[in-house]
């Protein structure tokens, strides 16, 4: 009875764990949802939400902000002070001898004092404008790295997305081949227990097909690791899951332009425009510099309030007020021989910026040159790979019936096998890389689409 009745509670505890952990891994489903994007989608995702376009924005504020704080230096400055002491007497020695003969004059034992002032530059040799000027091509430059930001992230978004639709493709080809190999399988084990092929047969095709297997599994783990960095890239929540859609069409590629309409566009990318206004700051540096040589001129006044009037001697007792307008030059005559190096600085830092931007023309040519021609060359491969699949069915389909005729041996059906699932995978790689070989192409020239 109690052996009974213990097996019964065992049971009843063991059912309600299983359906707590049904319920659980219902809800963990449930809170996986999955998130499916087109190219387009996630390359808008990605500018609204990727953390670099963020930080790029707020750069892009923060150097706004900083042409605010130049333009504030044209503002006086104006000054409230306030002090208030106390004073001993006055004890003067007037003898012949150390500390002898002294005679003690009262003074007032209290001191006020409330001023104010200001002073506001009238000139300073250009140096306010000049720093406004460099806050500007700052702010511009900000602006290009903000663009080139959102470029170079959409250009990943688009690399990421088509190396997932490669590979996706590529676990299709792998589980057709795999449904292949097992079924030649059972061929070959049904062949060697009629005698008619040996052992080694059977062998060489579950190699084949454990070969399949692990390639299948490396691939679809793969799929995953690139299917997270694109959630991390369009910012997709942790408890969602992405997929991307492979329904969507992706050839809409337009034709291959000449290479000097790609050139000319390139010149004005992103980064020969940085690289122009680097230029522009330097020589704005240098004017920046020059201005030491001159004098600044501003205009200041003070007024306050004082007690007691020490103006007199003895002091009077007495509340007063005393203002002052005017303007002071200040020349430092010391700049005429320490700011020559500094010039010089300037004109070698112009020189050598002049020098990058030429050096930044060249790689831009050179890597233009390349794109342009390798996507060129993976047009050109369209209809090699196109026949290449067309005579690795046929040569396939041929292997195949001499096999089963006992003609050729499995090696040969294994190589007919491996050619067949390379040129398939070959023409699907090749359209996907000529999608982003195009892509690469327009990054570089500057003129990434607007919408893909």
């Amino acid at each position: 009875m109690f052996l009974k009745t213990t097996n019964s509670t065992e049971d009843c505890f063991l059912k309600i764990m299983l359906i707590f952990l049904i319920v659980l891994t219902f809800s963990n489903l449930q809170a996986q949802e999955i998130h499916s994007v087109s190219l387009s989608e996630a390359v808008k995702l990605a500018k609204e939400n990727n953390k670099k376009i963020l930080r790029s924005q707020l750069e892009t504020t923060l150097s706004e902000q900083n042409i605010k704080e130049r333009k504030e230096l044209r503002l006086p400055d104006i000054e409230l002070n306030g002090v208030y002491s106390r004073i001993t007497n006055i004890t003067e020695f007037k003898g012949s001898g150390f500390l002898k003969d002294k005679e003690v004059t009262k003074a007032i034992p209290e001191i006020y004092e409330v001023n104010s002032t200001f002073k506001m530059p009238i000139y300073a040799g250009n140096k306010i404008n000049n720093a406004i000027k460099i806050a500007n091509q700052e702010n511009e430059i900000a602006k290009i790295k903000s663009e080139k930001t959102e470029n170079d992230i959409e250009l990943e978004v688009v690399a990421n997305y088509l190396a997932i639709y490669k590979m996706m493709e590529l676990q299709k080809i792998f589980e057709e081949n795999i449904k292949e190999e097992k079924s030649r399988l059972k061929e070959v084990q049904s062949l060697q227990k009629h005698g008619t092929v040996t052992k080694n047969e059977v062998i060489r095709a579950e190699l084949q097909l454990s070969d399949r297997e692990l390639s299948s599994l490396t691939n679809s783990k793969n799929i995953k690791i690139a299917l997270h960095d694109l959630k991390t890239l369009i910012q997709i929540p942790e408890n969602e899951e992405v997929a991307i859609d492979t329904t969507a069409n992706m050839d809409e590629m337009k034709g291959l332009d000449p290479y000097d309409f790609y050139l000319n566009k390139a010149f004005n990318n992103e980064e020969m425009r940085i690289a122009s206004q680097e230029l522009n700051i330097k020589k704005t540096e240098l004017k920046l510099v020059k201005g030491n040589y001159l004098p600044t001129v501003n205009f200041f006044g003070n007024y306050g309030f004082y007690y007691p009037n020490y103006k007199f001697f003895p002091p009077n007792p007495y509340l007063y007020t005393l203002g002052q307008i005017g303007i002071e030059a200040h020349f430092d005559l010391s700049a005429l021989y320490k700011n020559k190096t500094k010039v010089e600085q300037a004109t070698t830092q112009i020189e050598w910026q002049k020098m990058q931007s030429e050096i930044i023309k060249d790689e831009i040519q050179d890597k233009l040159f390349k794109e342009h021609t390798q996507y060129q060359e993976i047009l050109e491969k369209f209809v090699v790979v196109d026949k290449a699949l067309d005579l690795a069915n046929e040569n396939y389909r041929i292997v195949k019936l001499k096999y089963l005729n006992q003609l050729v041996l499995i090696t040969e059906m294994v190589d007919a096998d491996n050619a067949l699932l390379q040129a398939k995978y070959n023409k699907i790689s090749t359209r996907l890389d000529a999608i982003l070989k195009h892509y690469e192409l327009l990054h570089t020239a500057g003129i990434m689409p607007e919408q893909i």
